[in-house]
């Protein structure tokens, strides 16, 4: 289904800016595993805690059910996305084609300014690799996105960006989920290699360095399907 196919419900501009607001708040929640996948998203409830009516909290998530962080079901609602080995492959395919064509512009834009702020990010990266337990797990995950999303930015193309947005939330979700514990989940010694070949304007190497790096995140994937345990096992009688 393309965004042509998608009904949103109607909203004024200030409702709309609400829904967006809680788009977000509700992404963060995903993409952090604060809510698990299959989690239930109850319109009535996210209006209620919110303080919003249900056609705001619909269009929240069904901004969300674009971008693939939720799925809706007929008669039965909202659901915390719960990706498959294979969307998570796709995710990381679209990955290769976009962000190496993504370094190569940002190489060619690149000011102390931005180098300056790709330094303090991956800083920020770092202390949370350094940390132990979930908590400073998902916020490696979180760094690591960001250092791609401020790859996008300094790129300037806005369309490239927004598509950024969604794949890094997607691939926030499927390393969480897939990724491979006691392993970096996005290397930070890449990412600082990375940010060298911008620094110096070499935008091939910068492009050939992202390539590789996607290569190693999705390596980091156990993405094996199992079948899960019988109840007896499950339950260990």
């Amino acid at each position: 289904m393309n965004i042509a196919d998608q009904t949103f419900p109607a909203v004024d501009s200030a409702n709309e800016d609400r829904a967006q607001a809680i788009r977000d708040q509700l992404r963060d929640a995903i993409v952090d595993r604060r809510l698990a996948p299959g989690t239930k998203l109850s319109e009535g409830e996210v209006g209620t805690l919110f303080d919003v009516s249900r056609t705001v909290a619909r269009a929240a998530l069904q901004m969300l059910s674009f971008e693939g962080l939720v799925r809706t079901e007929r008669n039965r609602g909202a659901f915390v996305a719960n990706p498959s080995p294979e969307e998570a492959r796709q995710v990381f395919a679209s990955r290769r084609l976009i962000e190496p064509g993504i370094a190569i512009a940002a190489a060619e834009r690149m000011t102390p300014a931005h180098v300056v702020a790709f330094k303090a990010q991956l800083d920020e990266e770092g202390r949370f690799i350094a940390e132990r337990g979930p908590s400073a797990r998902r916020s490696e995950i979180k760094a690591s996105g960001d250092f791609h999303l401020l790859l996008a930015s300094v790129a300037g193309n806005v369309i490239l960006q927004r598509f950024m947005e969604e794949l890094v939330a997607r691939s926030s979700l499927v390393i969480a989920l897939y990724g491979r514990s006691g392993v970096s989940s996005c290397g930070h010694s890449e990412h600082m290699n990375i940010l060298e070949a911008l620094e110096s304007g070499n935008a091939e190497r910068a492009s050939a360095l992202m390539l590789h790096h996607i290569d190693h995140i999705e390596a980091d994937l156990d993405l094996r399907v199992r079948s899960g345990p019988a109840l007896r096992q499950a339950l260990e009688f």
